[in-house]
């Protein structure tokens, strides 16, 4: 196929049908493989979660306790932040407001 033969607008409507394309293969190639684990898993006698190791343990499970939230956003408690890692956007919005970090303490 000659790309250069075609116009702008038949460009577009050719990458729209490959990424729609690539999009259901992708679908399909995922049922595939899903099916060739779960046969492969049940050839000896495993369950996938058995070959997979199933989910982590919860952090409770595991004898760490949750770090308890710090800082909550004045006007939205949902927002919060333990105080560990890089600052909350929310947070660095504040601050550069003039809030002061100890007026956001729990």
């Amino acid at each position: 196929m000659d790309l250069n033969a075609l116009d702008f607008s038949e460009l577009l409507q050719l990458k729209n049908d490959v990424d729609a394309e690539v999009r259901r293969r992708e679908v399909e190639e995922k049922a595939k493989a899903k099916k060739q684990i779960l046969e492969i898993a049940k050839a000896y006698g495993f369950s996938v979660e058995d070959v997979l190791g199933g989910k982590t343990a919860p952090a409770a499970a595991s004898g760490r306790k949750p770090v308890e939230v710090k800082y909550r956003h004045p006007s939205d408690e949902s927002l919060t932040w333990t105080g560990r890692g890089r600052k909350p956007l929310w947070v660095v919005a504040l601050l550069e407001a003039g809030t002061d970090l100890d007026a956001l303490r729990v």
